[in-house]
């Protein structure tokens, strides 16, 4: 009987995995599918929250791009670097959610924490 509980707790851990990175992996579209399958689930929820911040910073961070990019070199290369900044915290939810422990996604992730749903 143990054995089949361990089995169990296991393939929900994977679910939980399998969902949590669907939320980052897929960014909005992944929050939805994540709020409408798992809400009861508070990894499921954790990393969702973190995906909507990651999701919220990448459209500011194309806002500014957008505006500051007009300046010759100098606004380049801040808009470069701004989407190398987003394109490595979205890498850093991915192995978050894959790593079965709740870790905020570094300089954005404490912003998660604000939303309640």
């Amino acid at each position: 009987m143990a054995k089949k509980q361990t089995k169990q707790t296991a393939k929900k851990n994977d679910d939980r995995k399998t969902f949590a990175f669907i939320a980052t992996f897929f960014g909005i579209v992944g929050f939805i599918i994540t709020i409408a399958t798992k809400r009861k689930d508070k990894y499921v929820m954790f990393y969702a929250k973190q995906s909507l911040t990651i999701f919220i910073f990448a459209i500011i961070g194309a806002i500014i791009s957008s505006i500051i990019g007009i300046i010759p070199i100098f606004g380049w290369i801040v808009s470069e670097a701004i989407r190398l900044l987003i394109l490595i915290l979205w890498v850093f939810s991915w192995a978050n959610a894959l790593s079965d422990k709740e870790k905020e996604t570094p300089v954005i992730g404490q912003y998660a924490k604000n939303f309640n749903f």
